[in-house]
């Protein structure tokens, strides 16, 4: 069996929308896309190539999906990264007839907590969810979730999509810490209370 690993960049107050362009999401009037610009250092390079490189898979959302492929392959300068083209990419839709139109990426259509349930079963390795707001909801609720890597950033927005809904209610373990230059914070937990035997 899998594990899934859920990647974020947000803020001090949870906001998880848009971190890196002004133009990515705008729902909700939300006018502050672009807020992780400008704390780019190697220690984050470090930490976003490690969890690549441990990575077995990618699973997405739809939304993220089209954005991360289409920004990579046309948008941003110099070529696409091999390694996102290379990496499999599992997307979460509930429409199946939802086209993919990038290398080495397979369509899981239906209820996520399904569908990924599925996958989880029959998976080596650790898939890792980047952005993908409603799924990574969705895998929480049903109790999905192994591990969740947050980087913190040191910004309050007070409005915009946030990662965890309000009465929300989990136990997370602290797995380690890591702090960059520009006062992101790199955070690794375990989905899980810390037991002690008595």
């Amino acid at each position: 069996m899998g594990t899934v690993t859920v990647y974020e960049h947000i803020t001090l107050d949870g906001v998880m929308q848009a971190p890196w362009r002004a133009d990515t999401d705008v729902r909700g009037g939300f006018a502050h896309g672009g807020w992780a610009t400008g704390y780019d250092d190697d220690v984050l390079a470090q930490i976003t190539a490690t969890m690549l490189a441990s990575s077995t898979g990618l699973l997405l959302g739809i939304r993220t999906y089209e954005d991360l492929l289409r920004h990579a392959t046309t948008d941003a300068p110099g070529p696409p990264p091999q390694e996102l083209l290379d990496t499999p990419k599992h997307v979460v839709s509930r429409d199946p007839s939802t086209p993919l139109p990038y290398p080495n990426s397979e369509l899981h259509a239906g209820d996520a907590h399904l569908t990924v349930r599925r996958l989880k079963e029959s998976w080596d390795g650790t898939l890792t969810v980047l952005g993908s707001g409603e799924l990574v909801q969705a895998l929480d609720a049903a109790g999905l979730v192994d591990e969740y890597v947050l980087l913190i950033y040191p910004i309050l927005l007070g409005s915009g999509h946030r990662l965890f809904a309000e009465e929300h209610h989990k136990d997370l373990r602290l797995l380690d810490a890591t702090p960059t230059t520009t006062g992101v914070l790199a955070c690794r937990y375990a989905v899980g209370r810390l037991t002690t035997a008595r």
